[in-house]
């Protein structure tokens, strides 16, 4: 595990949307456009925020990701002496912390009680500044992953995430795919993902050409760019008349490639679904999105995790191995299979998991091989040591390939 990912707290990068000159000395004045690192999404306990906001100053404050309420927040703020810890409650899109002001994002949330306590302890005065960007720029200089900015041109928007925008950019004359992560964004969790995405290079990931930080606060990770869109969207949009079943296997080996290659270096994907996968120009299938991608021993909150695509046990007990990737893998290869379709058809959410703990597995998609179908039923196995290793998935497809495909 690099040094970032092992030792650096992660900071999101708000950007001010009014000017605030503040009424008392310790105020923090601040100008719109300006950007405040506000949140920690590292795993910070209540004793870790209070040893972060010490020595005790009124108004100063932190945000991390609640402890006891995986998904949800905690705004945590000094105040005569002690820190009280506030949970900031997600509710059907909207943040909240006493369930009668609702705000859209967490600037917002800030921006209110900065201006106004409305039932705080004091309101907030000054964020605790999360040390690390400009640490992060000199680490990926040396490691000669730094980009310059200079050379690279943003030509359009191709795809919107809720973090910031994706790009289509140009870089010394070639097309590039550039996340922006500038506004109201856990900026320092991409430069986590960044870091990840420089120790793996392999024809079926996408690949990083490197990063810029920029000194503000702001992050541009560079990939390669794929020209198709993601494996999902390509599914839906052409469908059974556009792809045989040469074209789906294809795909379903390139992405089992990717997954043997992450296996074999210890690494677990924990987010792979065919919305994760994109497509080149020349229809090769790489996997992307490494936000969750980690070593393969650790552990993480399971509020914020696709539930669908999620093996079992990473849901209830929290265990992510490669064996939950295989699991994941069955689903992405029923979404190939299904051409884009969201798995579980008409099973409400609420009801997927005690279904499936059950030992309820999907039908066969239509026109599915039979032997493609088992391949799927082997990694839902609910006992995740029954399930098959990516090689062994792997060798089972291209069995498939040379010997059933045109049966």
């Amino acid at each position: 595990m690099s040094a970032i990912q092992a030792a650096w707290p992660s900071g999101t990068e708000c950007i001010a949307k009014y000017n605030f000159h503040g009424t008392a000395e310790q105020d923090l004045p601040f100008c719109k456009g300006d950007v405040l690192t506000i949140v920690a999404v590292t795993k910070i306990t209540r004793e870790q925020a209070e040893r972060l906001l010490y020595p005790p100053e009124t108004g100063l404050f932190l945000v991390r990701e609640s402890t006891n309420y995986p998904g949800d927040y905690t705004l945590c703020v000094s105040c005569d002496g002690k820190v009280e810890h506030y949970r900031i409650m997600y509710h059907a899109s909207k943040l909240s912390i006493d369930e009668e002001v609702y705000f859209e994002n967490l600037m917002q949330l800030v921006e209110h009680y900065t201006s106004d306590a409305d039932g705080l302890c004091t309101r907030l005065i000054k964020p605790k500044v999360m040390e690390g960007t400009v640490a992060a720029q000199d680490e990926f200089y040396r490691s000669g992953w730094a980009l310059n900015m200079k050379e690279l041109k943003l030509l359009q928007t191709i795809g919107k995430g809720e973090f910031g925008d994706v790009m289509l950019g140009d870089y010394r004359g070639n097309k590039v795919a550039v996340k922006c992560i500038k506004n109201d964004a856990t900026a320092q969790a991409f430069l986590a993902e960044a870091s990840v995405m420089t120790q793996l290079r392999h024809s079926n990931l996408v690949q990083l050409l490197g990063v810029i930080v920029e000194e503000k606060g702001g992050l541009y990770i560079v990939t390669e760019y794929m020209a198709k869109g993601s494996l999902v969207d390509y599914l839906r949009s052409r469908g059974r008349s556009v792809l045989g079943g040469d074209c789906l296997l294809k795909f379903s080996l390139d992405v089992c490639e990717a997954m043997e290659y992450l296996e074999g270096n210890n690494f677990v994907h924990r987010d792979l679904a065919a919305r994760n996968v994109l497509v080149s120009e020349d229809n090769v299938a790489k996997v992307s999105d490494f936000g969750l991608t980690k070593e393969a021993s650790s552990t993480q909150d399971t509020g914020k995790l696709p539930v669908k695509w999620t093996a079992p046990e990473a849901l209830r007990e929290k265990k992510f191995s490669t064996k939950s990737d295989v699991w994941s893998f069955g689903i992405l290869l029923w979404e190939i299979y299904s051409f884009g379709r969201v798995p579980y058809p008409r099973i409400p959410l609420k009801d997927v998991v005690p279904r499936v703990e059950k030992g309820y597995k999907m039908d066969a998609p239509d026109g599915c091989p039979p032997a493609v179908y088992e391949v799927m039923k082997n990694c839902w196995h609910l006992d995740a040591a029954m399930r098959p290793s990516f090689l062994q998935l792997r060798e089972q497809l291209e069995h498939i390939k040379t010997h059933e495909l045109h049966l």
